[in-house]
């Protein structure tokens, strides 16, 4: 795998790899890795990732990371990264479009991304500072619908048979909980507000609603008043996309940024073996 160091930002590395600039407002300090996927039509590719992890030798428990459909140059992906390196995780933001020519995923569910995690799944895993079986997957929007798809055990028996890893927690920030979600392998944690007008609280809630008994728990919180993005400052004051109101809410992201470190520390020290995948 190839791996370079990223010292002063990714700017003048991804360059027209990854389809735009990045718009970071503070310099970050990982390693830019290469790793491969598949297409959903087969077609295998090579993604690119920004790789954030703690000092000293690990091996350290990790998550991936999964943008939403603005895509990996949005940032908000990058600082999630970021703060998840200083909470003593690695943390593989992974960019599934701008290596596929593709400069943004809205409009529609993106196909490849759930794919995409497994192969940051099994590129974490071969990596000594990695604890291969304490790796959970976050993600926010399109990335946090992917997430959900990665641990639902019908979705992984029909489309990742060819991976043994497994997650072991999964973070969905304001999903669109499109899912059949039924059986669940790994304890899931949603986080959105009752004021998104891009993705609804009630769709989860109908989806946890009928998750069969033998599914890992899943935990849904929804935030009063919170918009789509509530967890970006960079969102304020809040603007309209793609006829969406996107907002950042300091309440609801300071208690979500609790909950989903108590949630990944609850699910990935000592993880216990995931559930299988529904036959």
């Amino acid at each position: 795998m190839k791996r370079r160091r990223v010292i002063f930002g990714l700017r003048p590395l991804l360059g027209m790899a990854l389809g735009a600039c990045l718009s970071v407002s503070v310099a970050q300090a990982g390693s830019l890795v290469e790793f491969p996927t598949v297409s959903g039509n087969g077609i295998p590719a090579h993604l690119l990732g920004y790789l954030a992890r703690p000092d000293g030798d690990g091996p350290f428990p990790a998550v991936v990371v999964l943008h939403g459909c603005a895509g990996f140059s949005s940032g908000g992906s990058l600082q999630l990264a970021d703060e998840l390196k200083d909470w003593g995780y690695v943390a593989l933001t992974v960019d599934s479009l701008g290596p596929r020519g593709l400069t943004t995923g809205c409009g529609g569910p993106f196909i490849d991304q759930p794919g995409d995690a497994y192969a940051a799944l099994r590129y974490l895993s071969q990596q000594l500072f990695v604890a291969p079986e304490r790796v959970a997957v976050l993600g926010n929007s399109m990335g946090g619908y992917s997430a959900l798809y990665a641990v639902d055990g019908g979705l992984m028996t029909r489309y990742f048979q060819d991976f043994k890893e497994r997650f072991h927690g999964a973070v969905a920030y304001y999903p669109s909980c499109g899912i059949p979600a039924t059986t669940m392998t790994a304890p899931s944690l949603i986080l959105i507000g009752d004021a998104d007008d891009w993705n609804s609280a009630d769709r989860c809630r109908h989806m946890i609603a009928h998750a069969r008994p033998d599914s890992a728990p899943i935990e849904l919180v929804v935030y009063p008043g919170a918009h789509h993005g509530f967890n970006f400052a960079m969102l304020q004051p809040g603007r309209s996309s793609l006829g969406h109101w996107l907002e950042y809410n300091e309440p609801a992201a300071k208690d979500a940024e609790a909950k989903v470190r108590a949630f990944l520390a609850a699910n990935l020290a000592g993880a216990a073996p995931a559930k299988p995948a529904t036959q």
